[in-house]
């Protein structure tokens, strides 16, 4: 997993409560709860909040050797406001955040040689919109070192627009990194901002002919529409909630998906298994809500 960890705030009966949370951050938590070893490449700074950090993700199991140390910059930081429907928005404190500078790090080299021989990499649009132009180079040219070692490699266009200069820009990066996927977890509110698709099917066979041989295009409380081969379908949620909080939503998803894909399950039962723990997920406040025990990691 290749991303940014935040501080995350979130309001809690009138008082904000501070958590650590972050796309690629998230699935990796949840592939860790699953019992999945998993390894996130990221830089914090050398302030106690960063030390704070790296023992807050390795209590969850996470990997953090490769998480890299900038001592000129510290972690980034959001806050989430909720509306009456459960919708989040976010304010963001992330401009100079330390996995800004992750690709120059001290131990990057290191960090992404083992990468290399993962058996699967995931990463998202935000992880390229806070890495500068060369290091997105160098992590497109992972994708193809992963993919010719026999790994995966799998990509979510979560498009933030406040992280882009333009659209053309971020749509520019989503298109060349798709080229190099193998599944595709993408949302479809996010394409149709970026390549004004009109409908899922419009996402799925653009990803389908750019080479993707796995898609799954999520539609919010519709489901998701599955496209790999010559079978198209969509899968509904099996028992849907009333969100309290929208915000981790689909990297529950695409966590859920991907442990099901890991166990070899069927695309089916893969997109199930991310309904099901994405609907744990926005039926509490947080991107990333503490495991207790109304979560199941034994899906």
């Amino acid at each position: 997993m290749i991303g940014e960890g935040m501080l995350e705030l979130t309001l809690q009966d009138g008082a904000w409560r501070v958590g650590t949370a972050g796309d690629a951050l998230n699935v990796a938590t949840h592939l860790a709860r699953f019992g999945r070893q998993v390894d996130f490449i990221t830089a914090v700074g050398a302030d106690p909040v960063s030390a704070h950090l790296r023992e807050a993700w390795a209590a969850e199991g996470i990997g953090v050797a490769h998480v890299l140390t900038d001592a000129r910059r510290a972690p980034g930081l959001y806050a989430i406001s909720v509306d009456a429907e459960g919708e989040r928005s976010f304010t963001y404190w992330r401009t100079d955040s330390a996995a800004r500078a992750l690709f120059v790090a001290p131990g990057i080299e290191a960090a992404l040689e083992a990468a290399r021989l993962a058996p699967l990499l995931y990463f998202s649009l935000i992880t390229l919109a806070v890495t500068p132009p060369e290091g997105r180079d160098r992590l497109f040219q992972l994708c193809g070192e992963v993919r010719g070692a026999g790994g995966l490699v799998a990509f979510d266009t979560n498009y933030r627009p406040a992280l882009w200069d333009s659209v053309d820009a971020a749509r520019e990066e989503a298109e060349r990194f798709i080229s190099v996927t193998d599944i595709g977890l993408p949302t479809f509110s996010d394409e149709a901002a970026l390549f004004g698709d009109e409908g899922p099917d419009a996402t799925a066979r653009r990803w389908r002919e750019a080479g993707v041989r796995e898609v799954a295009v999520k539609c919010g409380v519709a489901g998701c529409l599955l496209s790999t081969g010559d079978t198209e379908e969509m899968v509904a949620p099996p028992n849907p909630v009333a969100p309290v909080d929208t915000s981790g939503a689909g990297d529950a998803f695409d966590a859920g998906y991907l442990n099901a894909s890991l166990r070899g399950l069927s695309p089916t039962s893969r997109a199930l298994a991310g309904h099901a723990l994405a609907g744990c997920v926005v039926s509490r406040p947080g991107a990333l809500p503490a495991r207790d025990v109304g979560f199941d990691y034994a899906l």
